[in-house]
């Protein structure tokens, strides 16, 4: 193949390709600067523009004009005075006088390099349009057809060009064949030595909510806004939805006419369940949304812990946490917060285990005790390794003095009931052959000092929060 021809078949590459004329210019004028450098010489001087009336690429080489053959060291530099006037009639002494190289007889090896400069050149400009094409599309939904698999991740032609869909990013149980369409959030754009790598991904909690701007028109409009969304992929997922006219039901905008808008985005994700919640700024008000179906009696804020405490009727705990503590758990990254999950009749026993515990504390009076549950402090133990800041929060204990003054008695019944029990567990062992399992005294000895501290809230193991 010969230059012109090679200039041609360039010019056809990068219209095909979507590659800007001036890009292939530029990749032929170094391809014929390196081949006409490889025949010439390295001292030769040269340089390669594009004549767009001739359609091909001329090469210059440049000498120095000097006075007569005896002054000149290079051949490939320098050029008589006299050869020169004969190539341009103003050339003088000292001039750079740029000779145009005609019909230089370049061989197929020349013509190979050439090529392969070209097509680096070409690859490397459709690299950087797919780049700079697919960085202003991070975080949109793209389509492709599933090609195959390779280690594990799904690769996705997306026309111009392919990507990955890691194991994570794929719906659990989802199962692509070739040739099967994919549709997908585009999660990243990173360049790398082999071109721009796209990242798809179907789990993400962005992916929910691009299908729901493309499912809501009150979404795309920004009347209504998804403000938080939390999934389990596959399985199920809660946002949580503002609108910003009074007049326009954020849920049944999202849910749609006989729930079309909604059953189109679980159809997407292959059924997975989707809460739609009001968004609140109370956030008593948020956790009951959030826990639905569960019909919630009582919510208790624990700043101090961001703790949120739940109380449902016995007949709904199991409704409330979900299967598998599903629901509290999603609940629990909606809101910030972290969720406990009671019934009435575990919050009474833990209620009065607390209270019991407490009033171990020397001059307490029953009004204080509960003041110290009501804050969060189910028992002495706890109550004695907080920091006077924590305790000046309670009510009774509102100046540093009295805080302080809590925490020291606290420490002291802790030291005490541990004496009472060390003691009472040493005179057991003075009789000979005792030992925990077959002596109740010390068995009842050692579990005192457990008993006194540990598990004031025995009514708490009931699966809240996220257990």
């Amino acid at each position: 193949m010969n230059f012109s021809e090679l200039s041609r078949v360039i010019d056809v590459v990068g219209k095909d390709r979507g590659i800007g004329r001036e890009v292939i210019i530029e990749a032929l004028e170094q391809a014929m600067l390196m081949a006409a450098r490889k025949k010439l010489g390295p001292t030769a001087e040269l340089e390669a523009h594009w004549n767009n009336d001739s359609g091909e690429v001329e090469i210059y080489q440049f000498k120095k004009v000097v006075a007569v053959d005896d002054d000149i060291s290079d051949d490939d530099r320098e050029i008589e005075l006299a050869k020169a006037k004969e190539l341009d009639e103003e050339a003088k002494l000292g001039d750079e006088l740029g000779i145009k190289l005609e019909a230089v007889n370049f061989g197929r090896i020349d013509a190979q390099t050439a090529r392969q400069i070209i097509l680096q050149k070409v690859r490397d400009a459709e690299r950087d349009i797919i780049f700079k094409e697919f960085i202003g599309r991070k975080g949109e939904i793209i389509s492709g057809i599933a090609r195959r698999i390779e280690r594990g991740n799904l690769i996705v032609d997306l026309g111009r060009t392919e990507a990955i869909m890691p194991r994570h990013g794929t719906i659990m149980g989802e199962n692509y064949k070739p040739g099967d369409r994919v549709q997908a959030l585009l999660e990243d754009v990173a360049e790398s030595a082999r071109g721009p790598q796209l990242v798809l991904s179907r789990t993400a909690p962005q992916f929910l909510i691009k299908l729901f701007e493309v499912e809501v028109p009150e979404i795309a409009e920004e009347v209504v806004e998804i403000r938080l969304c939390v999934r389990e992929p596959g399985e199920r997922a809660k946002i949580a939805v503002y609108s910003n006219d009074r007049d326009v039901d954020p849920v049944g905008a999202c849910v749609g006419m006989k729930g079309i808008r909604v059953q189109n985005v679980v159809q997407e994700l292959r059924g997975e369940k989707i809460d739609i919640i009001p968004w609140n700024e109370d956030i008593t008000v948020f956790v009951r949304s959030a826990l639905a179906p569960a019909d919630i009696s009582m919510v208790r804020v624990i700043p101090a812990t961001n703790t949120l405490e739940i109380v449902v009727e016995d007949d709904q705990l199991s409704l409330a946490i979900g299967r598998k503590g599903q629901n509290v758990r999603l609940a629990s990254q909606l809101t910030g917060w972290k969720v406990d999950i009671l019934s009435k009749s575990k919050l009474n026993l833990r209620a009065t285990n607390a209270l019991a515990n407490l009033k171990q504390i020397d001059g307490l009076t029953d009004t204080l005790a509960q003041s110290i549950y009501q804050c969060g402090f189910l028992n002495v133990l706890e109550l004695s390794k907080q920091a006077v800041e924590t305790l000046i929060r309670i009510p009774g204990f509102d100046s540093p003095a009295s805080a302080e003054d809590l925490k020291k008695k606290a420490q002291a019944t802790v030291e005490r009931v541990g004496m009472e029990a060390a003691s009472g567990a040493n005179q057991v062992q003075e009789v000979p052959g005792a030992h925990l399992k077959s002596n109740p005294a010390l068995k009842e000895a050692d579990a005192r000092l457990k008993e006194a501290f540990a598990n004031a809230n025995s009514g708490n193991n009931t699966g809240g929060e996220n257990k």
